[in-house]
């Protein structure tokens, strides 16, 4: 599971099994979200690994149900997190 952070600052969250090739798809395939074209470039902001592709899943659906407090409070905990 994981959030990009786009150009103009908006969030895009998605789950996958291969971030590397997902992140790919994303820059130049016709397999990437339609929402990231012309907001590019983006970052990755936010992993997390789950066992389950079910539970990825849930959890996608939770953070984009949250507001953008949320999403940027939950995206500074991992940055601390991951220093």
């Amino acid at each position: 599971m994981y959030i990009l952070e786009c150009q103009d600052g908006t969030y895009y969250t998605g789950y996958t099994s291969d971030l590397e090739n997902r992140i790919k798809e994303h820059n130049g395939s016709k397999r990437g979200a339609k929402y990231l074209r012309g907001r590019k470039p983006f970052k990755v902001v936010y992993v997390k690994e789950y066992r389950y592709f079910k539970r990825a899943a849930k959890k996608e659906l939770e953070i984009k149900k949250l507001t953008r407090k949320e999403k940027e409070k939950l995206i500074q905990l991992y940055a601390e997190k991951n220093k």
